[in-house]
């Protein structure tokens, strides 16, 4: 009779909603407790942007059933550890963040990376190897005139990302365990078919070279301190139309890898990660292909993956058929025609919870920062992408979408995190995890236009809460 009445009161009393949880008071229920230990805490961004990451009043544990759907946490069930949450730092987001003063810099760079309350503490990043389609002008590391060749790769230098690699130091001092991930756009143009920044693919004669190319690079790398965790041999190699970019099929990763750069890694003591393909969910087959090639398969820790075409699915398609590999998925662009909600919702149920939820270690979202006009970009570079921070002038920085979508991850669930089991209902889609610090977080995205309600349920204890329509919220206990 007592939860009749609870529940009755809780069904009919909009006084209970407040900023998308249920607030009980202590007259409705003998079992409520004020037990820290006993609490969940909420953080809430709404699709309205009414709320933009913000915390909410606590909500207990209730010791009673109910009629409302749950959502069912079971930690016994464990997946995989996770690396990280974040972006890619291109040469174009370097740019803009140092347009600002040095204090709203130092600022910035502190809420991103930083363990205080006002950060969200991104603890991944990828990088471009030379560069991406997001700076000022296209470039790699061994650009020479027309007609010449460099097999000694004399000529390397990593000058042209001195300013990215400034930026790198301040970053690990903030943050020192931040793990990085980097991928080529194109290699030096002398070595590709065409000659061209764009398109063409890599000649087999210089298969070894470009094995050097990246062993130079992450020796370089690491002689100023930064350690490159993990590379791709392509980025979107299925897209050649990019500026720049290469044409690189399966069969042809497959045989780089096999032939060059796993042995010249190897032979180099390069303990950095190769991982294959790096672009959309739509053909798992191309990872697949290389992955069941024994003599590649044995330099290859996994796989990274896009979501512009495709089902996030095709993460666990390939987890399924290679289980021993790792999945990755390492970009997806928010863009200037998008909205807050359409953007925060779709990437949270598909970049953050989908990417988690089929076995990947990390999800990123694309570019760090960018200009109030989608600028740097190099000529054919991609004009629309909305970096998660806009830079205005020297003063002032915008917070867009795509800081909240992976602040929501980030900000809560530290590398080395697990994955733990969680159900989903036909409108609220789940991903839990148990954190090192032994703490359970839930990220929990309504895809619904209204408020749903629901349960947590977790080892026989029961939280009764809503979350707002459009809406995302992570929940720490």
């Amino acid at each position: 009779m007592k939860f009749q009445i609870l529940y009755s009161f809780f069904l009919k009393s909009t006084a209970l909603l407040f900023s998308g949880v249920v607030l009980l008071p202590l007259s409705s229920c003998k079992s409520f407790s004020s037990n820290k230990e006993n609490q969940i805490q909420v953080w809430l961004t709404k699709g309205d942007e009414s709320i933009k990451l913000q915390q909410q009043k606590p909500v207990s544990f209730l010791n009673f059933s109910n009629n409302i759907q749950n959502i069912e946490i079971d930690d016994t069930q464990k997946f995989q550890s996770i690396d990280g949450f974040g972006f890619t730092l291109t040469g174009g987001s370097v740019e803009v963040i140092n347009r600002l003063s040095s204090e709203k810099r130092k600022t910035l760079l502190q809420e991103l990376f930083g363990n205080e309350e006002n950060s969200i503490s991104v603890s991944y990043l990828r990088l471009s190897i030379g560069a991406s389609d997001l700076d000022s002008e296209v470039f790699s590391y061994n650009d020479l005139p027309k007609g010449e060749t460099d097999v000694s790769l004399s000529k390397f230098s990593l000058e042209r990302d001195k300013d990215l690699i400034a930026m790198l130091k301040e970053i690990l001092a903030i943050n020192p365990k931040i793990k990085i991930i980097a991928a080529p756009w194109s290699p030096p143009v002398w070595m590709k078919s065409n000659g061209s920044t764009i398109g063409g693919s890599l000649k087999t004669e210089y298969y070894d070279i470009y094995a050097k190319y990246f062993v130079k690079y992450i020796q370089g790398m690491q002689k100023e301190g930064i350690t490159i965790d993990a590379i791709t041999p392509q980025n979107e190699p299925l897209h050649p139309g990019n500026n720049p970019s290469l044409l690189m099929v399966s069969d042809q990763q497959r045989d780089f890898i096999k032939q060059s750069l796993g042995p010249i890694f190897k032979s180099n003591n390069i303990k950095t990660k190769i991982i294959v393909y790096d672009h959309n969910c739509n053909k798992p087959e191309y990872a697949i292909n290389i992955l069941n090639d024994a003599e590649a398969n044995q330099y290859i820790d996994g796989s990274a993956f896009h979501l512009y075409e495709g089902d996030i699915s095709a993460l666990s398609t390939v987890h399924d058929a290679h289980p021993n590999k790792n999945l990755y998925f390492t970009e997806q662009w928010t863009g200037a025609k998008g909205t807050f909600k359409e953007d925060l919702n779709w990437h949270t149920k598909n970049v953050v919870i989908g990417s988690m939820r089929n076995w990947s270690k990390i999800a990123l979202e694309w570019n760090l920062a960018n200009d109030s006009e989608f600028k740097p970009h190099t000529p054919g570079g991609c004009t629309e992408c909305k970096g998660a921070i806009t830079v205005l002038d020297k003063e002032n920085f915008a917070k867009n979408v795509g800081y909240y979508i992976i602040a929501h991850a980030s900000k809560f669930v530290p590398a080395n995190s697990q994955r733990i089991a969680s159900t989903q209902t036909e409108n609220l889609a789940t991903v839990a995890f148990k954190t090192p610090e032994g703490k359970t977080v839930l990220i929990v995205q309504n895809n619904n236009k209204s408020d749903e309600s629901f349960n947590i349920k977790y080892n026989q204890k029961t939280a009764l809460l809503i979350i707002a329509g459009s809406s995302v919220a992570t929940y720490i206990f």
